[in-house]
């Protein structure tokens, strides 16, 4: 009996560790225009002019459900992202080195440097998130005139590796290139078998 109580605890101990761990199980599939909430497109209508490769997005996350417009505007590829009752979370766009402040950069890459005996970065997107406080009307305009604001961040999607094992991790870091957190993403169960 007191083998099966060692057991119990041992798996409840385990399973509690594994929950408080951050990963991002993210499954994203395409929708129609009419799926999409109503009032998140009223609230961004007047950005969509002029867009190129629309695409509407239902995305289901490891703790919630959110709603995803992507586009090309210009040169730019935007993201942005609405809660399930299509309130706006934020705006993402995509990015590269280059256009990272210097310091904001160094800090970053000091940051993989001291996590990781090797990293390779897939992505780099600056994100404006919707802050309490501030309206969505704000957030669009700051997303959409690119301003580098102390209040964006960069999600950073990177292929690192620790211990002996790669993983893809997505890390936030603020303004400046500080730390904020990691996530690491774990990949979509395939729906068929592969040869």
């Amino acid at each position: 009996m007191s083998k099966y109580r060692i057991l119990c605890l041992l798996l409840l101990l385990l399973f509690s560790y594994s929950g408080n761990s951050q990963y991002k199980r993210e499954t994203e599939k395409r929708i129609k225009p009419s799926q999409f909430p109503e009032n998140s497109l009223e609230l961004i209508a007047p950005q969509l002019t002029d867009v190129k490769r629309l695409r509407y997005y239902r995305e289901q996350d490891s703790s919630k459900v959110s709603y995803e417009l992507k586009f090309k505007k210009g040169r730019m590829f935007y993201s942005v992202e609405f809660s399930e009752d299509g309130q706006l979370e934020d705006i993402e766009l995509l990015v590269k080195e280059v256009d990272i402040p210097g310091d904001s950069w160094e800090s970053m890459q000091q940051y993989f440097k001291d996590n990781f005996t090797k990293f390779r970065i897939k992505k780099i997107q600056q994100q404006y998130p919707l802050l309490p406080g501030s309206t969505p009307q704000k957030t669009i305009r700051n997303a959409f005139q690119n301003l580098l604001i102390p209040e964006l961040n960069y999600e950073v999607i990177v292929s690192g590796k620790q211990e002996k094992t790669y993983s893809e991790y997505e890390i936030l870091f603020d303004a400046s290139g500080n730390f904020i957190s990691k996530r690491t993403s774990i990949p979509a169960p395939y729906a068929h078998i592969i040869y």
